[in-house]
């Protein structure tokens, strides 16, 4: 019984969990491998993990660990500077789906971090500064800067100069299309990319 709600459990948030790993690494292979050990962990722990009050955050935490833990050991053992390997472009659709995956991928390592979680997985604040190990008032202004940061790349920043309203405050006009456009990258990419 318990390895059937185990089955449920990842059907209904394999996906999901992909996109915001995929976002928060930058790599495919890197967040596919990472998944994979996060749901392996997870199944051979399903008892504990099942109880946890959001076993998606402790499924996140642990492929973004494991991500982590697996770019060190490559980072010691490779001398040459090789760039990670890039997602593949195969199967998205239009250059503004390209101008948003480069500009998510150009943001700092915690400033993508933080967009994956906020943004694709919909993790509340508080969740992404426990997942992360910072505070909440951390993750607001690393999502704040990384937005800004989008909003500029994006070319999707207001005439008068002013910082729109976070998402949590109801984004809407522009600032709510570059999100949705974040947003759409993301569930684009899943659809064209089989997990």
């Amino acid at each position: 019984m318990e390895s059937g709600r185990f089955a449920e459990f990842f059907a209904s948030t394999r996906h999901g969990v992909f996109r915001a790993v995929f976002a928060a690494t930058g790599t495919r292979t890197g967040a596919e491998d990472a998944v994979a050990e996060a749901y392996a962990r997870a199944y051979a722990r399903w008892a504990t993990v099942s109880v946890h009050p959001n076993p998606t955050a402790w499924i996140l935490r642990t492929a973004l660990n494991a991500h982590r833990s697996w770019w060190r050991r490559a980072r010691r053992e490779v001398l040459a500077a090789s760039p990670p390997d890039a997602p593949s472009l195969a199967g998205s659709g239009g250059a503004l789906d390209e101008r948003v995956r480069t500009a998510v991928r150009a943001l700092p390592r915690r400033q993508r971090e933080v967009v994956a979680l906020r943004l694709l997985a919909d993790l509340s604040a508080e969740e992404t500064g426990s997942l992360l190990g910072m505070a909440t008032a951390t993750v607001h202004v690393h999502l704040h800067r990384a937005l800004s940061t989008l909003r500029r790349q994006l070319g999707a920043d207001p005439p008068d100069g002013r910082t729109p309203a976070a998402p949590d405050e109801g984004a809407t006009g522009r600032t709510g299309a570059a999100l949705t456009d974040v947003r759409e990258f993301s569930m684009g990419w899943a659809v064209g990319h089989a997990f």
